[in-house]
């Protein structure tokens, strides 16, 4: 298009589903012309809990990803330590270990990643979207075939195209700082629930460097909770938990039919309200949904096949996660879901698939649970470490 810089696609937002979204393209089309925006030169911070499952670096691994380098630095983490709102605690290991990567880390080594593939990266904060017959004018400076949105909960590229934004009482607030590992185990990560402004939980996520990940997030009710009050809650559910610098962000929890494409326009991650609503996790969710974005984008018709594909692969699972975000509104069933993993491997493990993978209710689970309630001992109740 005359007096525009042509692209097949734009990708707004150079995170991990954006930088995901431009290796996806490439690796469907190499001879594409993917250009990646953002507002920010990296490296730069961005709030997170850093955690980082497995599932994820099997998706980037899959785009060509080096693995090894991406997590260099770092170290595995073996362990969960799980406490339910009313005190019942299982830890156990992991099945594969997951790993804690800051995001100052993360995001640059995935932006060198698709840059290297054959992406663009040009720093620019987008304004404006302009649909046209063949496309989609972007400031009226760029032009793309298509646009993935993956700029975050406070996505414009949302707003601009139209999408559903996170409904009421469906989106979460937390704090997060950066502090000595010390008082911690250093392969173990750790969810403190509580019933006091539930659902809500702190955590720790040690990085291996000597530092750890640590904050504290609750769900917006009415009004969002003051930073004093989010400092008190964190400081309460972690007592050896030194004075840190904090910072906030807003986490739009999934619904179990996200808005996710718009014509031309498709959105992934944070973006797409793409946030498991019972854990917060989303690093999974944008590496995987901006994979699926990324390669739908070099089709004929990208939105009818990013929809397919997110519903083949995360749609049982996002509408299994929405139905228990529901039912553990009470913390009851949470106390039930710890104990029953406490007490058997293949309650951890089925719970670990639910808040950091695709996974679904099993039957085995809802059998641990039901054993659970009626104080019956579960294999594995002997070996907490297995």
């Amino acid at each position: 298009m005359a007096g525009h810089d042509t692209w097949d696609l734009a990708v707004v937002g150079a995170g991990p589903a954006g930088s995901s979204a431009a290796l996806a393209a490439l690796r469907a089309n190499p001879a594409a012309r993917v250009l990646l925006l953002d507002a920010a030169e990296f490296p730069r911070d961005k709030v997170c809990g850093d955690g980082v499952a497995p599932h994820a670096l099997d998706v980037l691994a899959g785009l060509g990803v080096d693995v090894c380098a991406l997590t260099a630095g770092t170290a595995p983490i073996l362990d969960l330590r799980l406490t339910s709102p009313r005190g019942v605690t299982a830890v156990r290991r992991f099945a594969r270990p997951a790993c804690v990567i800051p995001r100052a880390l993360l995001d640059a080594r995935l932006v060198v990643a698709a840059c290297t593939a054959g992406a663009e990266f040009r720093r620019h904060r987008i304004r404006s979207l302009t649909p046209t017959e063949d496309g989609v004018d972007i400031d009226g400076r760029f032009h793309a075939r298509t646009v993935i949105g993956a700029d975050g909960a406070e996505s414009v590229v949302r707003r601009q195209c139209g999408a559903k934004s996170a409904k009421a009482g469906s989106t979460a607030i937390a704090l997060r700082g950066y502090t000595s590992a010390d008082p911690w185990p250093a392969a173990e990560q750790r969810l403190v629930m509580s019933t006091a402004h539930w659902p809500a939980y702190a955590w720790v996520f040690p990085v291996g460097d000597g530092t750890a990940n640590v904050g504290y997030g609750e769900l917006i009710r009415q009004k969002p909770p003051t930073r004093a009050h989010l400092t008190e809650r964190l400081h309460a559910l972690l007592p050896d938990c030194p004075p840190l610098t904090l910072r906030g962000h807003r986490l739009p929890l999934s619904p179990g039919r996200p808005d996710i494409s718009h014509d031309r326009v498709l959105l992934a991650g944070d973006a797409a309200s793409l946030i498991n609503p019972l854990t917060g996790e989303g690093i999974y969710y944008a590496v995987l949904s901006g994979s699926l974005a990324g390669a739908a984008a070099m089709t004929a018709d990208p939105a009818s096949g990013y929809r397919r594909a997110l519903r083949r692969v995360l749609g049982k699972h996002l509408r299994h996660t929405d139905a228990l975000a529901r039912l553990t509104r009470t913390p009851a069933l949470v106390d039930l879901a710890t104990s029953a993993a406490r007490d058997g491997r293949r309650a951890f493990d089925d719970l670990v698939e639910i808040g950091l993978g695709a996974g679904t209710i099993s039957p085995a689970l809802l059998m641990a649970m039901l054993r659970a309630a009626s104080g019956s001992p579960l294999e594995g109740s002997r070996s907490l470490r297995e």
